[in-house]
């Protein structure tokens, strides 16, 4: 049986903070949004997977994306409620240019992270590549920006 597009499961986001992640569950199930979180036990088990999995994600339809976009917009974000990146350089706010939101890190990028040239170099010398691209990571349009 071939599954329609509509029942397709996409991340809708991912948080490193469990509360806030079962937060924003609850309240799109409030609106009647089925969802779940994926990765929980793999982080509570050991919190230094974090990274290497990639945070603990919430899975919706892709039927329901827009709506839990208007949900959270029309509720207020609660990422921006309580943290807000400050750029050290021009000491603004960090704000996402393909979103919007300020729920910004910067930290090791999770797109293009090593050059191709240094992932050879270090494969022939079987080291562990020592250099990785920095930049600014949004949660919630998962993009990265400079």
């Amino acid at each position: 049986m071939e599954a329609k597009p509509e029942d397709k499961i996409i991340t809708f986001e991912t948080y490193y903070d469990v509360m806030l992640a079962h937060i924003i569950r609850t309240k799109l199930e409030g609106y009647g949004i089925p969802c779940f979180i994926a990765d929980e036990n793999t982080i509570g088990s050991n919190p230094l997977y974090n990274q290497a999995v990639g945070g603990i994600k919430l899975k919706i339809f892709e039927r329901d994306l827009e709506r839990c976009r208007e949900i959270l917009a029309a509720e207020g974000d609660l990422h921006d409620q309580d943290h807000v990146e400050i750029d050290e350089e021009t000491l603004n706010a960090v704000i996402c240019p393909y979103c919007g939101s300020t729920n910004v890190r910067y930290g090791s990028a999770t797109e293009k992270r090593v050059h191709w040239l240094t992932g050879i170099v270090s494969f022939l010398l079987m080291i562990f590549p020592f250099y990785s691209r920095k930049a600014w990571h949004c949660f919630n349009c998962q993009r990265d920006f400079e």
